[in-house]
């Protein structure tokens, strides 16, 4: 007598999806991380734009110059407007994976948990027949020695 769990390809099916979605949640943590990872690039790179600007104004700066660089820095910062709202994004799609990876995993639990319920339950099974036969075969053998 083995053991087979009924509910073992739901199980397998549930581990799957499970897999998946922790694959797809690796794979927006990276691109958060990588979003983010730019984002600040250009961040501090304005940073050190705006820093050598002020160094170059004290020491005097054509008009031209002065457009220049404010045309740099107007662009830049609808680079980095840019790169926030991909942030913000790729936050939210990251905290969206997380969360379907978080039901997923619930899932497999409550299926794990049915099957080890399950298995115990057949183990009991299994003690109490094989305590049965125990005592058949002992009535057998006790009856024949008797005769």
């Amino acid at each position: 007598m083995t053991y087979h769990f009924r509910y073992q390809k739901i199980l397998d099916v549930k581990e799957n999806e499970k897999r998946k979605s922790s694959k797809e949640y690796e794979d927006s943590v990276e691109n958060f991380k990588k979003v983010a990872t730019k984002l600040y690039t250009f961040l501090k790179q304005k940073e050190e734009f705006v820093k050598l600007q002020e160094e170059k104004l004290n020491k005097g700066m054509s008009v031209q110059e002065i457009k220049q660089y404010q045309q740099f820095v107007q662009n830049l910062e609808k680079t980095i407007e840019h790169y926030q709202q991909l942030v913000i994004y790729s936050r939210n799609a990251m905290n969206e994976k997380q969360s379907i990876l978080m039901q997923k995993h619930i899932e497999v639990k409550q299926y794990e948990k049915i099957k080890e319920k399950d298995y115990k339950k057949f183990m009991e099974l299994r003690k109490r027949e094989e305590g049965k036969m125990m005592d058949e075969i002992s009535i057998i053998t006790y009856s024949f020695h008797r005769n």
